[in-house]
């Protein structure tokens, strides 16, 4: 079956398992029929059923690209809220990272795991960090903030980061030297 962009299913599995993360993004928007989006039609047919890696990283994508209808569809059908890590990030991970602030309000309201490590031995709050003062993106201090406010533990973040709003921040939530 095609979408609307003309992925096949197979095409966009091989992607969520690549990372091929801001490409699939389409795949994620409500068509202007008012149907469901590619990848929920998918999950409806059952397609995903032989493919549970596939969704996880789907669930993972829709995440990194802050596609808040799909991230609820799928946490209340049960999905892991740290979905798939293929990538060496996991959704929360992705979503800290790319400052998706409502995201990881939805992730903390379905106690995704706070301390999980990605393949660079950090938490989320420290790929958050990290993003923020090398990657800047939008509300990532915001989300800095709300990860610090859920109990992500401020010792696993190398203090001082160098960005003194930042260093303000962990400096309240009992970071030291």
């Amino acid at each position: 079956m095609k979408s609307q962009s003309n992925m096949s299913f197979q095409d966009a599995v091989r992607g969520f398992m690549a990372g091929d993360f801001s490409r699939l993004a389409p795949l994620f928007d409500t068509p202007s029929d008012g149907l469901p989006c590619p990848v929920i039609n998918w999950y409806e047919e059952g397609l995903f059923g032989s493919e549970p890696q596939a969704l996880a990283e789907a669930f993972t994508c829709a995440c990194f690209n802050g596609y808040t209808h799909v991230v609820e569809y799928f946490l209340a059908r049960g999905i892991n809220p740290s979905g798939g890590i293929n990538t060496g990030l996991n959704a929360f991970h992705w979503a800290a990272n790319r400052g998706q602030l409502k995201i990881v309000e939805i992730l903390i309201q379905n106690n995704a795991p706070l301390e999980t490590l990605n393949m660079y031995h950090g938490t989320v709050l420290g790929c958050t960090v990290w993003s923020a003062i090398h990657e800047p993106k939008p509300d990532q201090v915001r989300v800095i903030e709300a990860l610090l406010k859920a109990g992500a533990d401020v010792s696993a973040v190398e203090y001082p980061s160098g960005d003194d709003r930042i260093d303000e921040l962990l400096k309240r939530y009992g970071a030291t030297r």
